[in-house]
């Protein structure tokens, strides 16, 4: 006798996770549908590994290579049918639930890429390139993958691509002490990423790139119809921007790649710091 039945198709979630106790419980409650959920805690010093076992989730220490590795461990971790890649600062809201739910079982492409909602100081930003920010977060496992970056490593689709509507709920940047943060993190790891790539850096380039991010964030992009932050934004986007050139001036990495075994003892150093640094 024919067995009409459908096999269940499963979703494994896959979260990055350090020291964010105050995060893991809603990204977690968020995302319950899911078979399985995967947090890679990369040495919380804080409740977060405990509040995330509490929850149910699976909890796997690892050490830290880069945003890009660790989701890529995931990857090879999981063990569903599908993969959803979130951070922990990260809500999957009800819409985009059912949203999912219809993807991965009547599929018509290999990967989804789905936008998100940000919120920068609290407000939810509605232009400056902020909106509707596709990424590409949801693919078939077998057909999933991840950039190798230091920062803004992307997921990847070996296959067709389709786009979702409702968008992720993303909390970024809390208020001006995240921002500032941030600001050190970031430009450090887009400047390793930017040295790892042979790019080169002087301060007369650094200044023009600031500049020229500024004006694309508050004028071409619009940031000016999200009021007074969407200034600070377009500040913060330019600050970010002169530190990331400003880095890789100082640093010294022209023809450079830290990835390579020859590397100096110094290069070695930078690139380890800013592992440290971004995790």
């Amino acid at each position: 006798m024919q067995n009409n039945r459908m096999e269940k198709v499963t979703l494994s979630v896959i979260i990055a996770a350090k020291n964010e106790a105050h995060n893991i419980a809603d990204c977690i409650a968020s995302v319950a549908f899911a078979d399985e959920i995967l947090v890679l805690d990369s040495g919380s010093q804080d409740a977060t590994v405990s509040i995330a076992q509490q929850l149910r989730a699976k909890v796997v220490r690892t050490d830290w290579q880069g945003y890009g590795a660790q989701q890529q461990r995931g990857i090879d971790w999981a063990l569903s049918d599908w993969v959803l890649s979130l951070d922990a600062d990260e809500r999957i809201s009800p819409e985009l639930q059912l949203e999912i739910v219809r993807a991965i079982n009547s599929p018509v492409a290999k990967g989804y890429r789905l936008p998100r909602s940000s919120s920068f100081c609290g407000q939810f930003m509605k232009a400056g390139g902020w909106t509707p920010d596709y990424t590409t977060r949801l693919v078939r496992r077998d057909c999933a993958g991840f950039t190798s970056h230091f920062l803004h490593a992307h997921m990847t689709v070996a296959g067709t691509t389709s786009d979702l509507k409702s968008p992720i709920i993303h909390y970024s940047y809390r208020n001006l002490d995240d921002v500032l943060d941030k600001l050190s993190r970031y430009s450090r790891g887009a400047a390793l990423d930017a040295a790892i790539q042979g790019q080169t850096s002087g301060l007369g380039k650094a200044i023009l790139k600031a500049q020229w991010a500024f004006f694309r964030t508050f004028v071409l992009r619009a940031g000016f119809l999200d009021g007074r932050m969407g200034l600070v934004l377009a500040i913060f986007n330019a600050q970010i921007t002169y530190y990331k050139y400003l880095r890789l001036h100082l640093q010294d990495t022209a023809a450079v790649n830290p990835q390579l075994p020859d590397k100096s003892h110094a290069t070695k150093a930078v690139t380890q710091a800013a592992k440290e640094t971004i995790s």
